[in-house]
């Protein structure tokens, strides 16, 4: 199999630059580097990646240009996954990037430098996972509603929403909480049913229920 098109941006040349050798070393191929929002659309445009790397402020206003960026790239390019770096827990940013779907990842920089994971999360977020920080469902939580929609959730239910909204899927679910793969599928069927998320051949069901939950806190 070719290896995963990566394309990188944020514009601390020194991080961009020891992302992309750590990437390269991994088996990716990096096919180009950005500094800008901007830098990073034509470049997508040209090159049409599997995944888009990207930090959420940069050039010229560091703002949001990163996320405007991705998200002009998951409208363009939906089968390009993105993963977007953020030296912060930023909330709303978070959940904007994450309605869209597949292939999303959401990082804190600190992760990067737990080398083994940062490459893990990378490879499932390209082979069609979503992965929150389990920093910002901390914040999430700490910020939960008076009103809380998953009620309608047990305990176990809820802890594998929150397992599920961490990126972990059935089988990293069943090692964290003991007990068989079989069961955990059993409690993500009585989670999307009670969350009213009917089988739907538009919608991923399972990335629906994370954003739930996550709108929930």
């Amino acid at each position: 199999m070719s290896a995963t098109r990566v394309v990188l941006a944020d514009d601390d040349v020194l991080l961009r630059e020891g992302l992309a050798s750590l990437l390269d070393r991994s088996g990716f191929d990096v096919v180009g580097q950005a500094g800008s929002g901007t830098e990073l659309l034509a470049l997508a445009r040209s090159a049409r990646p599997e995944l888009a790397i990207t930090d959420i402020r940069m050039p010229p206003g560091h703002a949001t240009e990163g996320l405007q960026a991705a998200k002009v790239i998951r409208e363009e390019l939906p089968g390009t996954g993105v993963v977007v770096l953020s030296a912060h827990v930023e909330v709303d940013e978070a959940m904007e990037l994450l309605a869209g779907g597949e292939r999303l990842g959401y990082l804190l920089k600190s992760r990067v430098t737990n080398v083994a994971e940062f490459i893990d999360t990378v490879g499932r977020i390209t082979a069609g996972a979503s992965v929150v920080d389990p920093s910002l469902v901390q914040e999430l939580v700490r910020a939960r509603r008076r009103q809380d929609p998953l009620d309608v959730l047990s305990p176990r239910e809820r802890e594998v929403l929150a397992l599920m909204a961490e990126g972990a899927s059935n089988a990293g679910i069943a090692q964290r909480i003991f007990v068989a793969e079989g069961t955990v599928e059993k409690h993500v069927r009585s989670i999307l049913i009670k969350l009213a998320l009917p089988e739907s051949d538009t919608e991923h069901r399972r990335v629906l229920a994370v954003l739930r939950f996550l709108e929930a806190r």
